[in-house]
């Protein structure tokens, strides 16, 4: 099913329904979207309503705005917890910073689960490719631009960062064609339409290094860490981090997993796997 949610400034967030039970909302990260983790709540349905929301600025949700900041995203969260009244939030990746701001800030969070965000710890990643994929953005470069951020966010598998950059584009630019002309208004998002939200994923991570990363440590609820054993060194450094920091922090290490383990199967993910420790962490009695 598909609903709508006003947020408090105004914003309209579409998300998808699935299932019946306690309700949970997945935020999906970078280059996703409400329907990127559908089999993910296909396989908690059984014992949990699934809220998959279309972040600002994708699908049907309404735009970033021109003050956007990561407390948009979290009044768009807030306004979800209010309307389905859930308890439970779960970000991936880009999502996972918004929840774990969520999670400082919302008293309707009960419990919350955090795979892998992109965290800049230890210096074992740059944000410098950033102007470059705007640049490329803005000249229409769409597959260019893909790439870029590819590349400077370390993601696929090694070979591919070993593939000389005209290829990758070439590549690029047949899997944007096979995607077909569809806008994603009435299904998966195509990657062409994705491609300008990149920027404010990366906006989202710098404002938390900036002004959020020292108060995870008074993060008071339960906290549920994922990752995967090949996932880039940052990702897994990052979820070292949050280990360390988070009073009430449980990790799982999935091993054999990449950073795309919680997604659909075509996409690589193991949606059965991840629900499983999921619903392991909620439903305890704690």
């Amino acid at each position: 099913m598909n609903d709508t949610v006003t947020s408090k400034d105004g914003t309209i967030i579409s998300y998808l329904k699935v299932g019946e039970g306690p309700g949970i909302i997945i935020l999906h990260g970078a280059m996703e979207s409400a329907w990127s983790h559908f089999e993910l709540a296909r396989a908690l349905s059984d014992s949990f309503t699934v809220y998959l929301p279309d972040r600002r600025g994708r699908g049907r949700s309404g735009p970033y705005g021109p003050d956007f900041i990561i407390q948009k995203e979290v009044e768009d969260v807030d306004a979800l917890l209010s309307k389905t009244d859930s308890h439970f939030v779960m970000g991936v990746s880009a999502g996972a910073i918004i929840a774990l701001n969520a999670s400082l800030e919302l008293k309707a969070i009960h419990k919350a689960i955090i795979f892998e965000p992109p965290l800049m710890t230890d210096n074992l990643v740059s944000v410098d490719w950033v102007d470059r994929y705007d640049k490329e953005i803005s000249a229409g470069k769409v597959a260019a631009a893909l790439v870029t951020g590819m590349l400077g966010s370390q993601m696929g598998p090694p070979a591919l960062h070993r593939m000389p950059r005209w290829f990758l584009i070439m590549m690029t630019k047949l899997m944007m064609t096979l995607e077909g002309p569809s806008d994603g208004s009435d299904g998966p998002i195509p990657m062409k339409v994705l491609a300008p939200t990149l920027h404010y994923d990366v906006q989202l991570i710098l404002e938390f290094e900036d002004k959020q990363k020292d108060l995870v440590s008074t993060i008071g609820i339960n906290v549920l860490l994922l990752g995967g054993s090949l996932s880039p060194p940052y990702l897994k450094a990052a979820v070292d981090r949050l280990e360390k920091t988070i009073p009430n922090a449980k990790r799982v290490e999935f091993a054999g997993f990449h950073h795309g383990a919680t997604g659909n199967k075509n996409r690589g993910g193991h949606p059965e796997t991840v629900a499983s420790e999921i619903k392991s962490f909620l439903l305890a009695q704690v």
